[in-house]
């Protein structure tokens, strides 16, 4: 049983979803993962024109963007019109002019679960891990808020709060990976807080599923991968998979805020124009002082992604698919002599024909092999060489 009212809901292809953020690193994959299940999805971003993206994931109209600002309430009414359910992906790393976390994370989720309690439409609401009103991280606090506005509006929301989400096109492994390209020792603040990455692919499946009604509301479900890393190991499997050797630096959490402030001044000075790669505020250094795993309550409850009978993808299964592009020459980087490769049967030999080498074109099947290649001739009712 589900808090979700799913009466005359009978087909995907007769229900519409709206999905506000949805042209974001995890909407996309949300969008893809409902367009496969038939559903009709409205994507409700502030620029339509740059979710055109999205439409090639579904059929012929099945996928349309439609403008909504989270800061505009009107806007988030007219998106939700007519849904059947709402799904809620907004979130922001850091703040930029009127895109703050308490407009964004906690105003506008608000709203949103308002505007679905009018029409009487479910609500999937994505926070996010370490969410806690407590907290004294800004985002932390303001995601907290946000859960508990949705709650307020439809309490059988479905609430899923996913740890560090990884994938092709990613803001984590991605960024690590620029920095080793660009820096010979890497700051790390943080190094020692313990990480539970989860597949953003895995994050989309448990969405579609809320969506699908297969998820109980009004329940708070907390998603990490199979593996808790500190982020200093996460980052050194980076530098592993990219082939590039980098000091990992730890930095205690006074000097990481002198750093991050910093960051933010010369962000400042730049208009804006830094790097998101090189960006770093107190909000995050703060963040990082605590860890972002699935705690033993959720686990005791089922309330995790195995809860929801997803089995989660390893690290090793998707990170290297698309770190590749950082190593020196990419694709064609195999690390040939490292640790790591030594189990791999090296099939190149240093001379061709010699101790080791594959290539024995005498020993090869076709119309002129051996012996015959030079002019000796076919053995009598012999046409084709052999292999030995």
């Amino acid at each position: 049983m589900t808090g979700f009212d799913t009466v005359g809901l009978t087909r995907p292809a007769s229900q519409l979803v709206t999905v506000f953020g949805g042209s974001g690193f995890l909407g996309r994959h949300v969008v893809r993962a409902l367009a496969k299940r038939g559903y009709r999805i409205r994507v409700a971003v502030r620029r339509p024109d740059l979710a055109q993206f999205l439409q090639p994931l579904g059929r012929v109209g099945q996928i349309v963007a439609v403008q909504a600002n989270l800061r505009n309430p009107a806007s988030i009414t007219r998106a939700a019109e007519h849904a059947d359910i709402v799904v809620n992906l907004v979130g922001i790393l850091q703040e930029s002019g009127k895109q703050s976390f308490h407009r964004l994370q906690a105003e506008g989720a608000g709203e949103v679960a308002r505007a679905a309690a009018a029409l009487g439409a479910p609500v999937v609401h994505v926070s996010a891990l370490g969410a806690d009103a407590e907290s004294g991280s800004v985002y932390a606090r303001t995601k907290a808020m946000g859960e508990a506005r949705v709650r307020d509006a439809r309490p059988d929301a479905v609430i899923l709060r996913p740890s560090i989400v990884f994938g092709p096109g990613d803001s984590f492994f991605n960024r690590f990976a620029s920095l080793a390209r660009l820096l010979p020792v890497l700051p790390l603040a943080g190094a020692g807080t313990r990480m539970q990455p989860i597949f953003v692919g895995d994050v989309a499946e448990a969405v579609t599923r809320a969506v699908e009604g297969q998820v109980k509301g009004g329940t708070v479900y907390e998603l990490g991968g199979p593996e808790i890393l500190t982020l200093q190991a996460l980052v050194e499997y980076t530098l592993a998979v990219t082939m590039r050797r980098r000091v990992v630096l730890p930095v205690p959490g006074p000097l990481a805020r002198v750093q991050a402030r910093a960051m933010e001044f010369a962000d400042t000075l730049t208009l804006g124009l830094l790097p998101d790669t090189l960006k770093l505020t107190r909000d995050q250094v703060t963040l990082l002082e605590s860890d972002n795993v699935v705690s033993e309550a959720a686990r005791a409850e089922g309330r995790t992604i195995e809860g929801l009978g997803i089995a989660p993808t390893a690290i090793e299964a998707v990170v290297p698919g698309y770190l590749w592009r950082f190593r020196k020459a990419g694709q064609f980087a195999t690390g040939r002599g490292t640790p790591g490769m030594a189990a791999t049967p090296d099939l190149m030999a240093p001379e061709p024909m010699g101790a080791g080498s594959q290539h024995h074109p005498q020993d090869a099947s076709g119309p002129a092999v051996g012996q015959q290649a030079a002019g000796a001739g076919p053995a009598p009712g012999m046409r084709w060489g052999k292999r030995r």
